[in-house]
């Protein structure tokens, strides 16, 4: 039986207003259909993320990633609690452009991450939207695929687990560098401009930790 005191972590709202960290062009929110669109084309790709940070809850979002071949790029949906900052916690799923019918979850303590692993999907992540979400509590993280837990990880006494209050984050970019393109492979670009369209995207209700950014 699930403990009622977990209940509040998993209440959601719709998110309300955005921050984009580069090229605002390539990324579009309409706040009234709840909907986020980032491109990846000549300009680069672009990152949006949640304007507060979050101590734990659940965060879901409508995904329909790039169609065409997308080889080289990197799309995702993840929590951070500074993007960019050595000593993040953060919590991820990331398309790998090579194939789109496999996602990689992973978790970062302080900094280390290390802790990846690969899913088949069952189907194509370019074909149609379907549900990403990820279930952060003090004790557990669970990552769930259209209502299927794929993945569930605990707690586990003298190992790091995140606890950082974190923003949510989503992206898409060129990896095409890391491991010699081995990871999302070398980057093509035939089908450029790739669109990845996310909507209903939902962020915790009374779990917001109120801090700047550059915290």
């Amino acid at each position: 039986m699930a403990d009622p005191s977990l209940h509040h972590y998993h209440h959601v709202q719709p998110i309300k207003e955005i921050a984009i960290d580069y090229t605002p062009e390539a990324c579009t929110h309409c706040p009234v259909s709840n909907s986020i669109t980032l491109t990846f084309d000549h300009r680069g790709g672009a990152r949006w993320r949640s304007t507060t940070r979050f101590l734990y809850g659940t965060f879901t979002s409508l995904i329909q990633c790039p169609k065409g071949n997308t080889s080289g790029l990197n799309f995702n949906i993840y929590l951070s609690s500074l993007e960019g900052d050595k000593s993040q916690d953060e919590i991820d799923f990331e398309f790998l452009g090579k194939d789109k019918t496999i996602v990689q979850t992973n978790y970062y303590t302080t900094g280390t991450g290390n802790r990846e692993q690969i899913h088949d999907l069952g189907f194509d992540c370019s074909d149609g939207f379907h549900e990403y979400t990820i279930k952060w509590s003090p004790d557990s993280i669970e990552w769930v695929i259209d209502g299927k837990v794929v993945r569930r990880t605990e707690k586990k006494e003298g190992e790091g687990f995140p606890e950082k209050p974190m923003f949510l984050y989503a992206s898409v970019w060129d990896a095409s560098y890391i491991d010699e393109a081995r990871w999302t492979g070398p980057y093509i670009g035939s089908d450029a401009p790739y669109v990845c369209l996310y909507k209903d995207i939902q962020v915790p209700v009374n779990t917001v930790v109120e801090c700047s950014c550059d915290s």
